[in-house]
């Protein structure tokens, strides 16, 4: 018992503390988007199926030996593959500009495809092995401690693993540890060869416990619901915070915490008061999403982190309600394993392509809603509450599930109707829409990325062209671009082209230049926004992720270079790191000047502009804007950085403040970063 529990935690231990490691080091690489973290959330759903189903025809069509061997050879060859590191080749970089999905998913498979296919094999292969040779015993409590080791990898990253080590040093400590996994499964697989399989249960006795059709629908469709609320609970906080391994691996392990409990030999879930909360969890998820922005980031993860565990205790404990006889273990697994995947396909692969907003999340709500009934009608325990006037408690939660699912679509319409345009793909949803009268002077039309403004502009063709939101005149790169044009024509470089708010500041004889990722941004910038198309100055867009254009690009001589790219409200780390700054002054003139918009409801990002500031010899200063409903000016921050050589004593600059530097961070380079040391 000892070495098969000893394995199947270390196998677990690194199937999850893998994801959160080669997600992190791939996000520069993809545009820094949330979006990243949830095709490799599918992948790894994907590749989990794989090893279930290996698992399964493994045990049922081969004889012990023949799969000691068998999977012995495949351990071997992993091994291998893995011997240095699981670090990406350089070659694997994107080089074009177009939806990443394939890229990501080919990437991974070509890394980390065989070690993970391996170690998702472990959990229900040698569960059958030990069901097989201990006549009796049940293996769900090795499934539990399964999970207890994959909760443990992935608590222990943001907290044990990410501050202190590197992407490299994270990548070569996995591949030690994925070297005594394959002595230890290697070592059990001798084992369970050698041993002798007890005597199978009388066949009339598996007979009377045969699933039926409708238990193979069940441990399929709960399973992908749970995996659906996963997906859009952890993409809904990226999306608005930051694309980060913190709010990855919490909403993960609640996740994984109920699989913990439900499984484990007594089960924790119990119908009362789980299905209390249950309700209580879904009208306040449902709530949520009708509403404004939550500006404190802990009433964001307490809200959907407690009502993702509720709703997976739920779903989760009804699964393991209908777990089979252990004959059927590994078509139990199979199973589960791919409704995971069936929910990330939905959330990964569908959603992006069929949705114009995020409605993944009130889909997944009303599903959830509808499957616990369905459940709870199916349990012969529960049959007498179906009938006579005991019918109410069925029918409450019937009428609750219409009621929200008829709450959630008139918002979603509404939020339709409001558009302009409402489009979306992988890299986010896009929305445009006009406030206020259209004679009005003061009618503004919004681009929303998310939940962020990410600008406006009024209608009236009088003040059509005035800088708004976090670029007004006043504000760090307003300053910044008015004080260069003293010298005549400038240069001028944005990453971020949003509604192209900074172009209003053009020039004849100026130039401006645009670096953007998502494709959808330039047709609606150029069809919806008067910035870009009544430019006074040359203005060119870039396509593609600002730094690997920046890279294949001789020095450009910016005047001014702005750094303004936001997905949402999240912030691509990539582009806030040491050699990023190097390769802003590789194209800003030596007396140039970046401005870095740092304004931000849940990071402070002005300790990391400075440490890189002085890493780099530069002098760095801030400037804060208070809000000016009157002219439609935001309150902004903006760090604005030069040589020390121009310094900042010229007449626009010489107003800005101190940078905070607060308690010392350690510098972000590409292969470092920490974001949950900077949490407001």
């Amino acid at each position: 018992m000892l070495l098969y529990a000893l394995t199947i935690v270390v196998s677990a231990f690194l199937l999850f503390q893998v994801q959160p490691i080669i997600a992190k080091i791939i996000l520069p690489w993809f545009g820094g988007s949330a979006a990243v973290w949830t095709v490799c959330l599918l992948f790894f759903q994907l590749v989990l199926l794989l090893g279930y189903l290996y698992a399964h025809a493994l045990v049922r069509y081969l004889k012990p030996r023949v799969q000691m061997v068998l999977h012995g050879v495949l351990l071997l060859a992993s091994g291998v593959l893995v011997v240095r590191t699981i670090y990406p080749a350089q070659w694997l970089k994107p080089s074009g500009t177009a939806d990443p999905t394939a890229g990501i998913l080919a990437l991974l498979t070509l890394t980390v495809g065989l070690p993970y296919f391996l170690l998702s094999t472990t959990g229900p292969l040698l569960q059958a092995w030990y069901a097989r040779q201990h006549k009796g015993a049940m293996p769900y409590r090795l499934y539990a401690l399964s999970n207890a080791g994959s909760m443990f990898a992935l608590l222990s990253y943001p907290v044990l693993f990410e501050p202190k080590f590197t992407t490299h040093q994270q990548a070569g400590m996995w591949s030690i540890g994925f070297g005594v996994f394959v002595v230890l499964c290697g070592l059990t697989a001798l084992r369970s060869g050698a041993e002798v399989p007890a005597m199978e249960d009388p066949p009339e006795q598996i007979a009377d416990e045969k699933p039926e059709p409708r238990h193979y629908a069940m441990w399929l469709l709960l399973p992908a619901c749970a995996s659906v609320l996963l997906l859009a609970i952890t993409n809904h906080l990226s999306q608005n915070v930051a694309a980060i391994p913190l709010l990855w691996v919490l909403p993960l392990s609640l996740y994984l915490l109920s699989f913990i409990l439900c499984f484990e030999g007594s089960g924790w879930y119990r119908r009362n008061p789980y299905l209390q909360l249950l309700a209580v969890a879904l009208g306040a998820m449902a709530y949520s999403l009708s509403i404004d922005v939550i500006d404190k980031i802990w009433v964001s993860l307490v809200l959907f982190g407690l009502g993702l565990f509720t709703c997976c205790m739920v779903l989760h404990g009804e699964l393991v309600r209908l777990k089979p006889h252990p004959r059927y273990l590994t078509q139990f697994y199979l199973m589960i394993s791919a409704g995971g995947a069936l929910g990330g396909i939905f959330v990964g692969l569908l959603a992006p392509r069929v949705f114009r907003s995020f409605y993944e999340m009130p889909v997944g709500l009303v599903a959830c809603a509808t499957l616990v009934l369905f459940a709870l009608s199916l349990d012969p325990e529960l049959a007498r509450w179906f009938r006579g006037w005991r019918t109410v408690a069925p029918a409450l939660g019937a009428a609750l599930t219409v009621a929200m699912a008829v709450y959630l679509t008139i918002h979603m319409r509404q939020e339709t109707n409001d558009a302009r345009v409402l489009v979306r793909n992988f890299y986010g949803a896009l929305r445009v829409r006009d406030s206020g009268a259209e004679t009005s002077l003061d009618a503004v039309r919004t681009l929303t990325h998310g939940t962020i403004n990410h600008g406006e502009e009024y209608l009236a063709a009088g003040k059509r062209h005035q800088a708004t939101t976090y670029y007004g005149p006043n504000t760090g790169v307003g300053i910044a671009i008015r004080e260069k044009q003293k010298q005549g024509p400038i240069r001028v470089g944005v990453i971020g082209l949003g509604t192209g708010t900074i172009a209003a500041y053009g020039r004849k004889g100026d130039y401006y230049r645009y670096y953007e990722i998502n494709p959808l941004v330039p047709p609606i910038t150029k069809g919806q926004f008067f910035f870009v198309p009544d430019c006074q100055a040359r203005l060119d867009i870039a396509m593609g992720d600002a730094r690997l254009s920046l890279e294949r690009e001789a020095p450009e001589n910016f005047d001014v270079l702005a750094v303004d790219a936001f997905s949402s409200d999240a912030i691509p780390v990539h582009l806030l790191t040491k050699e990023a700054m190097d390769l802003y002054f590789k194209h800003l003139r030596p007396d140039g000047i970046l401005a870095v918009h740092v304004s931000n409801r849940y990071l402070n990002l002005q300790p990391v502009v400075a440490g890189e500031a002085k890493a780099t010899g530069k002098l760095a200063r801030v400037v804060d804007t208070e809000e000016d409903e009157a002219v439609d000016v935001f309150g902004a921050t903006w760090v604005l950085v030069t040589s020390p050589a121009s310094g900042f004593d010229a007449e626009e600059l010489k107003d800005s403040a101190e940078i905070e530097s607060g308690k010392p961070i350690r510098m972000w380079t590409d292969d470092y970063s920490n974001l949950f040391q900077i949490l407001k």
